[in-house]
């Protein structure tokens, strides 16, 4: 274990954020550095618990207890072994993960738990500085070819375990770019690209390929993808967004989150010189409690915004678990995010009934009414009915699954009952030799879910191909996320 009396001298602190007005002038992410004195004796805290919980917290069975011991002796080198033993990727999760293993530790039942991911975040950022972190290319090739469309986490865990399996694999991306919504989803205020640049870089000197500017489906066939391949993975995402069919949606100004973010992440990353969806000056309103109206929240203050509302149909969470929520169970409470210490207010209960537009055609204001939740639904609480100003909506309400239309029609596979791609315990979907990882066959999820469904469709990928069993499988399908 760690330091044996930790958890019981030690509080629990993480890194202080940069001052607003500072970081408004900037997208660079928002939490200063962290000492690696007071980070070891955070990683101190872990208790040497008899079951170690944070281990069912996390999808991806990382070795938390390990490596904050190895943080505590400074075994540096060490702790960034064990922590790639199990995650491709620590330092998208030790930035964009919400974290269930803090919440699921022991310490956290009567007191405030590890800060699981200040470590894991300070261990890579370690690695990566002190050159630690290399290309691992396999020892031997199969001669077995792997497609795997999309390039997010999952698809990029997949395609990296797949390569160092020895395997020739080939990932394609519609974007003009790697990365997915880490690349044009994530706002750099979360995570700065670099992170993700340098992890490429490892992937190309392995042995994998990218290709981009590919729209699978459309550019090249359902047919000759699974004729030029032995095996094929689905890694798109869930894409298909969730829209507000309501009076006025059609005025100009109202748009979804995921037209909004990635011109703003260009102009982030000098792609572009000004967003043509720009927040400057304007009332924003942002529908949609969740991680993605936050980053439209943050994106906003930095464009400018005269003023940022965020709406949310659901009551406002407890400060602290409920009975509804007990440990180790990831709680629902209500938590202030970088992007809302920044500004803005947030309305909980309240539902949009239509959007109201000026002469010209573009979106003035929304008629709101506050809610209450009566037999399982929203009712209108009467008499609250009020217009709330705004020049720019952003509809930011969540992913009702994947992009049917192309790839997905073209290939027939058999859906679920909730709209993805239905997949057997090996990841493979309804054709012999294609595979699904991710939100495609999850549904929306968090990161650590997709590098951890990543990791299994590509051991179910190579023992399809070769018949061995080589690869962790972290997770089935079958298993559902406590969030």
């Amino acid at each position: 274990m760690a330091d044996p009396k930790g958890f019981l001298t030690t509080p629990r602190e993480t890194p202080k954020s940069r001052p607003v007005a500072l970081r408004l002038l900037d997208y660079r992410e928002v939490y200063e550095g962290f000492a690696s004195d007071k980070l070891q004796k955070q990683a101190g805290r872990c208790m040497d618990c008899g079951i170690p919980f944070c281990h069912q917290g996390c999808p991806l069975g990382n070795l938390i207890p390990e490596w904050n011991t190895l943080v505590w002796r400074e075994d540096w080198r060490d702790a960034a072994e064990r922590l790639h033993a199990t995650n491709n990727f620590p330092e998208f999760t030790g930035t964009l993960c919400p974290a269930p293993c803090e919440t699921a530790c022991v310490l956290g039942i009567n007191d405030d738990p590890v800060t699981i991911k200040r470590v894991e975040i300070s261990i890579i950022d370690r690695a990566f500085d002190e050159g630690w972190v290399v290309p691992q290319p396999p020892a031997a090739q199969t001669g077995k070819k792997v497609a795997v469309v999309g390039s997010g986490p999952s698809g990029l865990a997949a395609a990296q375990q797949l390569t160092r399996a020895g395997h020739q694999v080939v990932v394609f991306e519609r974007a003009d770019k790697i990365g997915g919504l880490l690349r044009y989803g994530i706002p750099e205020f979360k995570m700065e690209k670099h992170r993700l640049d340098r992890r490429l870089d490892q992937m190309r000197a392995e042995g994998t390929e990218f290709r981009t500017g590919v729209n699978v489906g459309v550019d090249i066939t359902a047919e000759q993808l699974r004729t030029e391949y032995d095996a094929v993975v689905l890694a798109g995402g869930a894409t298909a967004w969730r829209d507000l069919p309501i009076a006025g949606r059609e005025f100009d100004g109202i748009h979804q989150a995921m037209e909004f973010l990635p011109p703003a992440n260009r102009v982030a990353a000098g792609e572009l010189d000004v967003s043509p969806i720009n927040a400057e000056g304007l009332d924003v309103v942002v529908i949609g409690g969740g991680d993605t109206g936050a980053d439209c929240v943050g994106t906003s203050h930095r464009q400018g915004a005269k003023s940022v509302t965020q709406l949310e149909i659901m009551p406002k969470p407890p400060e602290s678990r409920s009975a509804a929520h007990p440990w180790p169970t990831y709680p629902m409470i209500y938590r202030v995010s970088s992007a809302h210490e920044e500004g803005g207010e947030r309305l909980y209960s309240v539902n949009t009934q239509e959007f109201v537009a000026d002469s010209a055609g573009r979106v003035r204001a929304l008629k709101l009414v506050e809610v209450k939740l009566s037999d399982g639904k929203f009712v209108p609480v009467e008499g609250t009915e009020r217009e709330l100003p705004a020049q720019l909506v952003l509809l930011a309400m969540g992913f009702v699954g994947p992009q049917r239309e192309g790839l997905l029609e073209a290939l027939d596979v058999e859906l679920d009952p909730r709209g993805n791609v239905a997949r057997d315990k090996a990841f493979k979907t309804s054709l012999d030799n294609v595979f699904v990882a991710g939100d495609m066959g999850r549904g929306q999820s968090l990161i650590v879910w997709a590098i951890a469904e990543g990791r299994s469709a590509a051991a179910g990928v190579d023992a399809y191909l070769t018949g061995r069993d080589l690869l962790p499988a972290p997770i089935a399908p079958t298993d559902r996320p406590l969030t």
